[in-house]
Formats: C-alpha cells, structure tokens, sequence
C-alpha cells in the first residue's frame, strides 16, 4: 500500500486562493454597480487629482473582478497574486495616511455607503490579514512551489 504525502502548503494556497478571489470579487461588486456612489468614496479620500477621480472609480473594480476571476480559476495567478499583494498595500497606505490626517470617511472597501465601513483600527488590521493572505500566494508561486502547478 503506498501513501500518498499530502501537500498542506499546496492545500493551504489552494484556499487561500478562493478566498482572497471571493474577496476581490466581492468588494467589486457594489462599485461596479454604483460607479458614481464609488466614486464619491475615492474623492472622499483627497489624495488623488479630481480629473482622475472618475477613472479610478471605473477601472479599480474592474480590476478588483479580474483578479478575483484569476485567483478562483487559477488563471495568470502570478500576475493576479502581484496585482492583488499591490492593491492591498496600497490600500493600506491610503488608510493609514486619512487616519493621520484625522479623516473621518469610509473606506469603500466593500460598500459605496459612506456610513459603512469607517477608517480604523479594525479596517486596518482586517486589510493587514489580507496584505498576509495575499503575499503567502505571492511568495508561493515564486519562491516555494519549485515547479508544481498551481
């Protein structure tokens, strides 16, 4: 009888995969159904010029759907589990600066509502297991899976 060695790493990116797909595809959803509500949210933030406040409001959940798509489907997971690792970052660099500045918005993570989702430590911390989430796929595919597929 020979025993087959399980591969919990691989188990474990495999879920984390799913997951963090379900995320990207799930924060996408309310934004590419309210571009204009979306939008607000990115003005909100004051970070960014106003000409580029509606392309940013159109493109970030298209992006967000797609890389969502990747990581479920295992499609041009190196590309999405970067992209994916970048956004979170940026995302948290975004939240930290408004909550030194003493901003007192909505992240528009997940929602477009302005009275959902408020800056703090809990929007951080929850973006933080994220950041983890996503880099434990990204250094994976490019430093610890030595040819398998993934």
């Amino acid at each position: 009888m020979i025993k087959e060695r399980i591969n919990y790493q691989k188990i474990l990116f495999d879920v984390l995969r799913i997951f963090m797909g379900v995320i990207f595809i799930y924060a996408s959803y309310d934004k590419i159904l309210n571009p204009e509500a979306f939008a607000k949210a990115v003005y909100n933030y004051q970070i960014m010029p106003d000409f580029t406040i509606n392309i940013v409001a159109l493109w970030l959940p298209c992006l967000e759907f797609l890389i969502g798509l990747c990581l479920i489907t295992g499609t041009w997971l190196h590309g999405a589990t970067t992209i994916s690792t970048s956004l979170m970052i940026i995302f948290i660099c975004v939240m930290l600066f408004n909550l030194s500045r003493g901003l007192n918005i909505s992240c528009g993570c997940f929602s477009t509502q302005t009275t959902q989702d408020t800056i703090g430590a809990i929007t951080i911390l929850r973006d933080i297991a994220f950041l983890l989430s996503s880099l434990y796929l990204t250094l994976w595919l490019f430093f610890f899976s030595k040819s398998q597929d993934a």
